[in-house]
């Protein structure tokens, strides 16, 4: 047995809530961007992909029309810092509605360090940053999904397992319904079948 949901008949933050709590884990893109005035802003959003690998594009989608969106319309550029484990409260502090022209950064005591192509500074505990220029944004009823092309990307030498980042050492955090985080748990890993090596002929 199965209830039933009509999003046309329901109010927006009844359905927004339903949808946050079923599709999850979602990563949380943990954005840094410099205002037009020189405002260092930072605030994490948890609708967030990867959209293209050649160009590496990503996107992340903001819901209202927040600083972030406002300052990459500005400057054209952006910073997705991986959001850790270890700075939980404070990235869930860069969430407070903030009046504009107040640096997140500041107000909750958070390290910069420069970024390499783009002017946003990253956040220097992060183990993982990627610097962004602007492809473009599209605009969906009350929300706005920005797209980044991948400029640079800066790893600590700390979080890698040879060439790549190791997921148990980047401890990611992530967003699930209501006021609740998840964070990376068990690993599974499992490699894909090759249709040659499929057990019922279909191959053939």
């Amino acid at each position: 047995m199965r209830i039933d949901f009509d999003p046309s008949e329901m109010d927006r933050n009844s359905f927004y809530r339903l949808l946050t709590a079923t599709v999850v884990p979602r990563p949380i893109a943990w954005v840094s961007t410099t205002s037009a005035a020189g405002t260092d802003n930072l605030a994490p959003h948890s609708f967030f992909t990867v959209s293209c690998v050649s160009p590496p594009v990503v996107q992340f989608t903001s819901v209202g029309r927040k600083d972030s969106v406002r300052n990459v319309e500005e400057s054209g550029q952006f910073v997705v810092n991986l959001a850790p484990e270890h700075l939980f409260e404070q990235i869930n502090a860069t969430a407070t509605d903030f009046p504009r022209g107040v640096s997140e950064f500041d107000a909750v005591g958070i390290a910069r360090e420069p970024s390499l192509r783009v002017k946003p500074p990253r956040v220097a505990a992060s183990p993982v940053a990627l610097e962004c220029e602007l492809h473009s944004t599209v605009r969906l009823g009350d929300s706005t999904v920005v797209f980044g092309r991948v400029v640079h990307a800066a790893v600590s030498d700390a979080v890698m397992d040879g060439e790549h980042p190791d997921v148990r050492q980047l401890r990611p955090l992530t967003r699930m319904g209501k006021d609740e985080w998840g964070t990376v748990g068990e690993v599974l890993e499992i490699k894909r079948i090759p249709l040659a090596e499929w057990p019922d002929g279909l191959h053939a």
